[in-house]
């Protein structure tokens, strides 16, 4: 895209959220996040769009347009909405969306369900957007389109007669080919992604697994160039395939910890863990998060190391999410039931050792507790990326946190150098690492945590819209540590005695 090119942003909610009002009337909310709030003065600059679900029916739309106009006039860029039924919601939203690619491409293929009907409404949906897409913009503007339920956007819009330049970025992982094989629409939606013209994944492992399914699964590909973006060549088409890893607004969030409401509650919370080191554990209620193997760590390293025990406690925030999908109330189940042990064995007077909440919190109560914590601990078992590491270092103002990285998190392919990364399967490990964490040194706490702070300042959510944009312009973004792979290593001589075997 050029500078003067107008930007269209395709996701599947709009950045604001209508709802009924006890009058019967609509009510907005402004949503909020760093997607957002890159996103949006781009729009105002290239005279934008974005494209969503409002949260209303087909039926309602109608209603609420000259409302979306209104509000369009005060966010400075256009906001257009697409109506889904409540059926639509349930088959595309929480079925194919949530319970076919999310735990497909998190590695946890027991977890789907491949209704067909699923699939016909994550088509049908797409399709609508298509439709809206393409009567809300013109051949010369630019099309990006965000996540895993519109993957199909772009094939729809050459369907329709209305081909646009496009480009998608993924935020959760791509799956490696054995597990992508599973989907049984797999050769459908592998042709749908090749119709953007850019594809953008997180790190350098999603756009591997991409690249090898693409070339195992379309016969006569070929993939030319090295650095940040290849090209796929599928026949007269090229499609630019990149690793564009997601960030936060940096400068945001360490100014926003350093206010005078969030000090406050850090001094309040300080008081409340009187001579003991603060454990956090951020997490969305999914079975991708690891949570049960991190309080199973925990209680190793309680056991393991005696003198943790009265000097930490482990705060862990569960937000709720998809509570309508039988996996996710099973999950706290589970949660709640470690909980209940752990507390049970090791509680003393005066000390709890897990403090578990389960709820929403505002940005300065969140703020707060990173700026308050001594150690973020991480254990997820899949994840795109993982902002909430990025947040933590942002928000960790002393200087002195100290970050434990699942090494399946797509943030370690960034941070693995300064983080201590554990295998979240490997209740030792994480037992290990948190004991490590909670005794290191001041010095080295500080000279890891200002390393992390640093690369986040410089590849933050700003670095990452403009870097995909670039990239779709075909301009050239020399080479990045984003592509680093993680790939544990062997501790020193370990297979020497295979090697000098007879």
């Amino acid at each position: 895209m050029t500078g003067s090119e107008r930007l269209i942003v395709a996701s599947n909610r709009l950045p604001v959220i209508l709802s009924r009002s006890p009058e019967g009337g609509w009510t907005f909310n402004r949503g909020s996040g760093g997607l957002i709030t890159a996103l949006e003065p781009v729009l105002r600059e290239r005279e934008g769009t974005w494209i969503g679900w409002p949260g209303v029916g087909g039926d309602e739309l109608e209603e609420v347009e000259s409302l979306l106009d209104r509000e369009s006039g005060r966010l400075g860029y256009r906001v257009r909405g697409v109506g889904l039924t409540p059926r639509e919601e349930e088959d595309f939203y929480l079925g194919f969306s949530n319970q076919v690619v999310w735990p497909l491409f998190h590695d946890f293929q027991t977890q789907c369900n491949f209704d067909p009907s699923f699939w016909q409404a994550y088509r049908d949906v797409n399709r609508r957007f298509a439709k809206v897409i393409g009567e809300n913009s013109a051949p010369g503007d630019f099309i990006w389109v965000q996540d895993y339920h519109l993957m199909s956007v772009a094939e729809e819009l050459v369907q329709a007669d209305s081909p646009r330049r496009t480009g998608f970025f993924l935020h959760i992982p791509f799956p490696p080919l054995d597990l992508f094989v599973k989907l049984p629409w797999r050769f459908t939606l592998l042709r749908s992604l090749l119709h953007y013209d850019l594809i953008g994944f997180q790190t350098g492992r999603d756009r591997r697994n991409f690249i090898e399914c693409v070339r195992t699964l379309a016969p006569n590909v070929q993939v030319e160039g090295e650095g940040r973006v290849v090209e796929v060549i599928v026949g007269k088409r090229r499609v630019k395939v990149g690793a564009f890893p997601i960030s936060i607004d940096f400068d945001e969030f360490a100014q926003s910890a350093a206010s005078n409401p969030v000090s406050e509650r850090v001094a309040r919370l300080w008081s409340e863990f009187p001579g003991r080191q603060i454990i956090l554990g951020v997490d969305r209620l999914d079975y991708s998060k690891g949570i049960p193997h991190k309080l199973q760590g925990f209680r190793l390293a309680l056991q393991r190391y005696p003198a943790l025990q009265e000097r930490v406690s482990l705060v862990q925030l569960v937000v709720p999410s998809r509570e309508d999908i039988p996996e996710y109330y099973d999950i706290r189940r589970e949660i709640e039931r470690l909980v209940g042990q752990i507390s049970g064995e090791f509680t003393r007077p005066g000390w709890v050792p897990i403090h578990y909440q389960y709820g929403s919190w505002d940005r300065p109560e969140l703020l707060a507790h990173y700026r308050a914590a001594a150690v973020n601990l991480v254990t997820s078992l899949k994840d795109g990326m993982n902002l909430v590491a990025k947040e933590f270092s942002a928000a960790s103002l002393e200087g002195s946190g100290v970050l434990i990285l699942s090494e399946y998190a797509g943030a370690t392919a960034q941070l693995q150098e300064d983080a201590i990364l554990v295998n979240p399967y490997d209740v030792e490990e994480v037992a290990d690492a948190i004991h490590r964490a909670c005794t290191m040194e001041e010095e080295e706490r500080k000279e890891r945590m200002g390393r992390i702070r640093e690369k986040i300042r410089r590849e933050d959510i700003f670095w990452w819209v403009d870097t995909f944009l670039k990239a779709a312009r075909g301009e050239d973004l020399g080479e990045s540590s984003t592509l680093e792979i993680y790939q544990p290593p062997a501790p020193p001589g370990f297979f020497d005695s295979v090697a000098t075997e007879s």
